[in-house]
């Protein structure tokens, strides 16, 4: 069953502004973790991005408005956690995209980050999200750095994500039930 997107044809899609891109598989990513940890499945949180506040609107107490801030740090990835004792770590993207997932949608930062979580004995991953099929796939980043380190070309195609990756099955609780496909990866690894 594949998970209903919105695509970019949509009203929804067009009266949607950019800083909301994302937002709908981040959405479902938080409600599966929320089934995850109200379940004692796993600990799965949302990485606060790292700002420094440097004005705000203080009419009163009540109605404060960060109104000036910048970035403290390159934010690492969207998500981090622990299941079955394992670290896990990934970077949640969407793509309107029929053919490929684009590479400028993940960033050097976060390629070395998750080198590293991996490197050190942790399991780091892509979610990704192809709108206009509504599937969703869960990506080793094994499959990201073939194409990255090697400047096979500027994506990854579709076709091999969908061969090579794990499709994340859509449901109602949870959501996106990607500790499935983790499981797949702890018995392949571990």
């Amino acid at each position: 069953m594949a998970i209903n997107y919105p695509t970019k044809k949509t009203s929804y899609q067009k009266a949607t502004s950019t800083s909301r891109r994302g937002m709908i598989l981040e959405d479902d990513i938080n409600l599966s973790n929320e089934y995850y940890l109200a379940n004692n499945i796993a600990i799965i949180h949302k990485k606060p991005t790292p700002i420094v506040v440097v004005d705000v609107d203080y009419p009163s107490r009540n109605k404060a408005v960060i109104t000036k801030a910048f970035y403290k740090t390159p934010s690492t990835t969207d998500y981090n956690g622990v299941y079955r004792g394992y670290y896990i770590d990934f970077e949640a993207k969407e793509t309107t995209s029929k053919t490929s997932f684009p590479l400028k949608n993940f960033h050097e930062h976060q390629i070395s980050h998750l080198k590293s979580i991996i490197e050190h004995g942790g399991i780091g991953f892509l979610i990704i999200c192809f709108k206009e099929y509504g599937e969703v796939y869960l990506v080793e980043l094994d499959l990201v750095l073939k194409y990255h380190d090697l400047n096979l070309r500027k994506s990854i195609p579709y076709e091999e994500i969908k061969e090579k990756s794990y499709l994340i099955k859509d449901g109602y609780n949870p959501r996106l039930d990607y500790l499935k496909c983790v499981d797949e990866i702890i018995k392949k690894r571990f």
